[in-house]
């Protein structure tokens, strides 16, 4: 097992012990004049999407006030901070949120659970990836506008490439640059839906390569592996939260 080393959360723009952001709240009310108690409202579009951040960790259910999904500490096994892709919020009459509908970094692929709005800080992000398989090409957006493309390598025959709608979950940088994951790894909250025994349960990253004459070409294990110059421009800028959809 190879060891990586965390990179530091960018630091939330709130202080306090968690929960909604004026943002959120803005965001949130100017959806509706008024909100049904217990309503479901969506975040997040092709310009923004919203990452919730647990500082003191948090509970998922499988509806609000239902029963226990997971249970998540402040940080991941790799020791990189809590962090959940925020997709809508059940909120108050006052469109204030009690719940958030967030993506979870868990089996099956796209599972999805209910946090209390207090145990999460949540904040804007402005990236969003998008991976084509078919096309073995990556396209980085901001606000809504492309920035960076790139060919990619991306899965075998054997071990695809699972395609869906995940979040970065975690940025993380190998011991050795040199290695089979370059200079960097872009972690996502996809798994492979075949190497489920790997470990800690095959989860899929966006990687660097030792083999840059594979890209272009689908060989890997699932992960998406860009050129090692492009990996460093993605790598800052995919932070933590930012959406990751994989198309066939």
């Amino acid at each position: 097992m190879r060891t990586f080393a965390a990179l530091a959360l960018l630091a939330v723009a709130e202080a306090g012990c968690g929960g909604h952001t004026p943002e959120t709240a803005r965001v949130l009310g100017a959806q509706v004049q008024r909100c049904a108690d217990g309503e479901i409202r969506h975040l997040g579009s092709q310009r923004t999407a919203y990452v919730g951040v647990a500082p003191y960790g948090a509970i998922a259910y499988d509806r609000p006030g239902g029963a226990v999904r997971a249970r998540f500490g402040p940080k991941n096994v790799n020791s990189y901070p809590t962090v959940f892709g925020v997709t809508g919020a059940v909120v108050r009459r006052d469109c204030s949120p009690s719940w958030y509908r967030v993506q979870l970094p868990r089996r099956p692929n796209g599972i999805t659970g209910y946090v209390r709005a207090r145990a999460l800080d949540v904040q804007t992000v402005k990236v969003r990836i998008l991976v084509d398989v078919s096309d073995r090409r990556l396209t980085l957006f901001r606000a809504g506008r492309p920035e960076l493309t790139a060919t990619v390598a991306v899965g075998s025959p054997s071990t695809p490439t699972p395609t869906g709608r995940y979040y970065v979950n975690q940025r993380l940088v190998p011991t050795d640059p040199r290695g089979p994951f370059g200079p960097g790894a872009i972690g996502i909250s996809a798994f492979s839906n075949v190497l489920t025994g790997w470990t800690q349960g095959g989860p899929i990253a966006i990687h660097g390569t030792n083999e840059p004459w594979s890209i272009g070409h689908a060989v890997s294990n699932g992960c998406i592996r860009l050129p090692n110059p492009t990996l460093e421009q993605v790598f800052r800028q995919a932070v933590a939260g930012t959406p990751v959809i994989i198309r066939a």
